[in-house]
C-alpha cells in the first residue's frame, strides 16, 4: 500500500492507494508514451506521398522529437524532484496532448514536425514515474517496477503499431491514423489524474534555469549540425555546419563550468567522475544510436516494393505493423527478464550480452534482408538485446544517485537516450541523403545495408565498453 493526501476540513488526510493501482497507473502513462513512439512507423511509407517528402526527410520526424526531448528532460526531471513528481507529470501530459492534437490536425510536414516537437516531452514521463516508484518501494521492487515500465512502454509501441495500421487500412483518410496518440494521451491523463500518488517529500527550491538553457542550446546545436551536415547548404566544410557544431561544443563546455559552480545544478556533472556512470552513459549512447537511428529505416524498407524499386518487402501499413511486432515483443521480453539475468550473471555481463545480441541481429539484417522471415529473425535478436539494455541502463542510472535526485538520475539517462538516438538518426539521415539519387524519393538499397552494418559496429563498441563496468562496491570515484 502507498499513501496520497486529500484535503479535509481539518487538514490533509492520508489515503491509502494500493501499490497495484500505482503500478497500473504507471503502466498506463508508459502505454501512451509507447503509442506515440510506435504509431507512425506503419504510416511512414505512405507519408512520403501524402506530405510530399522523401524518405530521407522523414528522419526529421524522429530528430525533431529527440531534439525537443533534450530540452524537456532535464527541466521536467529536476522540477519533479523539487515540486512533486505527480504535479509535474500532469503538466507534462498536457504538453504532450497539445502536441498530439497538432499531429492529428497535420496536413503539412511542417505542422507534423511542430506536433512532434511538443510530443518530445514524453521524455519526462519515465524519470517522473521512476521518482514516484522509488519513493514508494524497495530497491528490488523498484528494479522490477522499471522492468514492468519498460515492458509497458514496448506494449504501447506495439499497440500503436497495430492501431495506426488498422485505422490506415479501414478508414478512408490518409491522415486519420494521426489521431491515435491524442486518444491515448487523453485517456492516460483522465485515468491517472487521481490515482497516482504524490511524492512524500517535496523539498522545493529553485530550478537552475541558466544551466538548463545552456545545456539545451549546446546539445541541440551540436545535434542540429550533425543532422544537417551533408545536406544542401550544410556541406560538412561549410561555415554554417562547422560553426553550429563548434559553437554547440563551446556552449556545452560553458555549461559544465557553470554547473560546477552552482549550488543546485540542473545536472551534477561531478557524477561523471565515477567509472560506472561513464560506462552506463556510453552504453546508453551506443544502443540508442541503433534503436532510434533505424526507427524510420526499417519500416520504410518493409513497405518498399521489390517489384517497383528493386528491394524491400512490399508490405502495406497493417502488414508493416505486424512485421514490426516480433522486434518489439522481443524487446519487452528482454526488459522483463533482464533483472533475472543480471542476478544470475551480473550487471556487466547483461550489458555485454545485450550489445552482442544487437550486433548479431543487425549483422543478420545485412546478410538476409532479401527474405522476410530471416530478416525478422534478425530483428528479434536485436530486440532482445535492446530490451536487456533498456532495463539495465535505466536501473543502473537511477541507483547511482541519492533518492532526492531520483528523477534527475533517470532524466540524465533519458537525456542520453535522446542524444544517442539523435546521433543515430542524423547518421542514418546522412547515409540516406547521400544514397538518394536526384529526383527519387527512396534511397538505393545500399543505404539500408550501410545503416545496418554501422549499427552492428556501434553495438560491438558498446559491448567492449560494457566490459569496463565494475560490480557494486568496486567502483571508486575517479577510477
Amino acid at each position: 500500500m502507498t499513501e496520497t493526501s486529500t484535503a479535509t476540513a481539518t487538514g490533509p488526510r492520508p489515503v491509502m492507494t494500493p501499490l497495484t493501482v500505482v503500478f497500473a497507473s504507471v503502466i498506463m502513462v508508459e502505454l501512451s508514451s509507447g503509442i506515440i513512439q510506435g504509431f507512425l512507423s506503419p504510416l511512414l511509407k505512405g507519408l512520403t506521398d501524402t506530405l510530399h517528402v522523401t524518405a530521407a526527410d522523414l528522419n526529421w520526424v524522429s530528430i525533431a522529437s529527440l531534439l525537443a526531448s533534450v530540452a524537456f528532460t532535464p527541466v521536467l526531471s529536476r522540477m519533479g524532484d523539487l515540486y512533486g513528481h505527480r504535479r509535474v507529470l500532469r503538466w507534462n501530459l498536457a504538453i504532450v496532448l497539445t502536441g498530439s492534437i497538432l499531429v492529428g490536425l497535420s496536413r503539412s510536414f511542417e505542422m507534423l514536425l511542430v506536433g512532434q516537437l511538443l510530443q518530445g516531452a514524453i521524455a519526462g514521463f519515465f524519470p517522473l514515474l521512476v521518482g514516484i516508484l522509488r519513493h514508494r518501494t524497495s530497491e528490488s521492487a523498484a528494479r522490477r517496477g522499471i522492468g514492468v515500465m519498460v515492458a509497458g512502454l514496448i506494449g504501447g509501441i506495439t499497440l500503436g503499431l497495430v492501431a495506426s495500421g488498422l485505422v490506415a487500412e479501414y478508414v478512408d483518410s490518409p491522415t486519420a491514423a494521426l489521431w491515435v496518440p491524442a486518444v491515448a494521451v487523453s485517456l492516460s491523463l483522465i485515468i491517472t489524474w487521481r490515482l497516482l500518488p504524490e511524492t512524500d517529500h517535496c523539498p522545493g527550491g529553485s530550478v537552475d534555469w541558466l544551466g538548463g538553457v545552456l545545456l539545451c542550446v549546446g546539445i541541440v546545436s551540436v545535434l542540429l549540425g550533425l543532422g544537417q551536415g551533408g545536406t544542401p547548404g550544410w556541406e560538412w566544410s561549410s561555415g554554417r555546419t562547422l560553426g553550429t557544431i563548434v559553437g554547440g561544443l563551446l556552449v556545452t563546455a560553458v555549461w559544465v563550468w557553470v554547473e560546477l559552480r552552482t549550488g543546485e545544478p540542473m545536472i551534477d556533472v561531478r557524477m561523471f567522475r565515477r567509472r560506472n556512470v561513464v560506462v552506463v552513459s556510453l552504453v546508453t549512447l551506443t544502443f540508442t544510436f541503433c534503436m532510434i537511428g533505424l526507427i524510420v529505416a526499417n519500416p520504410v524498407f518493409l513497405g518498399t516494393s521489390a517489384a517497383q524499386d528493386g528491394y524491400g518487402m512490399g508490405l502495406d501499413p497493417l502488414e508493416t505493423g505486424f512485421a514490426l511486432l516480433p522486434y518489439y515483443l522481443s524487446l519487452a521480453l528482454g526488459a522483463l527478464v533482464a533483472p533475472g539475468v543480471a542476478a544470475a550473471v551480473s550487471d556487466r555481463l547483461t550489458l555485454v550480452s545485450g550489445s552482442l545480441l544487437m550486433a548479431v541481429g543487425y549483422g543478420a539484417a545485412v546478410a538476409w534482408h532479401s527474405t522476410l522471415w530471416p530478416f525478422l529473425a534478425g530483428t528479434v535478436l536485436a530486440g532482445l538485446g535492446t530490451g536487456f539494455l533498456q532495463h539495465s541502463t535505466r536501473t543502473l542510472a537511477v541507483e547511482a544517485v541519492p533518492h532526492d535526485r531520483t528523477s534527475v538520475g533517470a532524466g540524465i539517462n533519458e537525456l542520453l537516450i535522446n542524444v544517442g538516438g539523435s546521433l543515430g538518426a542524423a547518421a542514418v539521415l546522412a547515409v540516406f541523403a547521400g544514397r538518394t539519387r536526384a529526383g527519387h524519393v527512396l534511397p538505393e538499397e545500399g543505404a539500408y545495408t550501410a545503416s545496418w552494418a554501422m549499427c552492428a559496429a556501434v553495438s560491438v563498441a558498446g559491448a567492449l565498453i560494457a566490459l569496463l563496468y565494475r560490480a557494486k562496491g568496486v567502483d571508486r570515484t575517479g577510477a
